[in-house]
């Protein structure tokens, strides 16, 4: 049962940048932030990364951690289950809200190094490249918080269930998006 908790953690935790993703894509639209350069030949991101879409993005999934970041302490939630308290946990929420969306500018940037279209499939690249990201920027701003939380000891079990998990929600909320009109793909 402990390892159950554990794997849900590890889930809970990572809401600040699973929400990054989905967010951008309803408050996108505008001035790409590439500003619609091109690099060897090639568009830098592509016009699906907007600027309107990386500071709601970035907003929703920060807001959210930092909702949840109160309801974990006022509620005493167990250490394994929060994301430290004041600046430290604001810190590690909009670390890994920056660091979704910094993740899927660099997919993007990487699916046009590669010849790919936006809304091409890239399975794997396309389920985790927001996942490094999170995890990336996190470790390098607060990397005691992610050792605890994602790798030392039974924590693994927390990173094995988000990257088991991830697959899932992605295909999830992109068919969702598909069905309201806002993606032109189901991927």
């Amino acid at each position: 049962m402990d390892l159950i908790l554990v794997a849900l953690s590890g889930i809970f935790l990572f809401l600040p940048a699973l929400v990054p993703n989905s967010a951008a894509v309803l408050f996108g639209g505008g001035t790409p932030v590439d500003f619609g350069r091109t690099w060897r030949g090639k568009r830098i991101l592509g016009d699906g990364k907007t600027w309107t879409g990386l500071i709601g993005g970035i907003a929703a999934g920060t807001s959210l951690g930092i909702i949840l970041a109160l309801a974990t302490l006022t509620f005493d939630f167990p250490e394994q289950w929060t994301w430290g308290s004041g600046l430290d946990a604001m810190g590690v929420v909009f670390a890994l809200a920056l660091g979704s969306l910094l993740g899927d500018m660099t997919g993007a940037f990487i699916k046009r190094r590669l010849g790919m279209e936006r809304g091409h499939k890239a399975p794997i690249l396309d389920q985790y490249d927001f996942v490094a990201g999170a995890l990336g920027i996190t470790a390098l701003l607060f990397p005691a918080w992610v050792a605890s939380h994602y790798i030392n000891g039974e924590s693994i079990v927390a990173l094995i269930a988000l990257l088991v998990f991830v697959p899932v929600l992605h295909r999830t909320v992109n068919i969702i998006g598909y069905k309201m009109g806002k993606k032109k793909e189901p991927w």
